[in-house]
C-alpha cells in the first residue's frame, strides 16, 4: 500500500439518536466527538438518524402505513373502469 493516501480505519461508536442505541465497529468516517465505550476506552463518536434500531423495517413497526389502506381504497374508487392498457384505451376511444 502506499503510504499517505488511504484514509484511517479505526474502531468508532454509532449512537442511533433516535433510540439511544449505540454499537462499535470499525469506519473511515472522521469526527471530533468522542465517548467512553463499555470497555472503558474511548472511542470517537459517530450520530446516526436511523439504525436497526429504530428502521421499521427491522423493528415490525407499522405506524407509516396508517393512511395507506385508505389512500389505496380512493385510487381504486376513483380509477375503477378505466383501462391502463394504452391499445384497449386507443380502441374504446376509437369505437364510440
Amino acid at each position: 500500500m502506499r503510504k499517505d493516501i488511504h484514509p484511517e480505519y479505526r474502531e468508532v461508536v454509532f449512537l442511533d439518536i433516535s433510540s439511544d442505541f449505540k454499537f462499535l465497529t470499525r469506519s473511515t468516517l472522521n469526527t471530533s466527538e468522542t465517548i467512553e465505550w463499555e470497555d472503558g476506552k474511548t472511542y470517537p463518536l459517530i450520530k446516526v438518524e436511523v439504525s436497526s434500531a429504530s428502521h421499521p423495517f427491522y423493528t415490525g413497526s407499522k405506524t407509516n402505513l396508517g393512511g395507506l389502506a385508505g389512500r389505496v381504497e380512493r385510487f381504486k374508487r376513483r380509477y375503477a373502469g378505466r383501462s391502463t392498457n394504452k391499445a384497449e384505451a386507443t380502441s374504446e376511444a376509437e369505437e364510440k
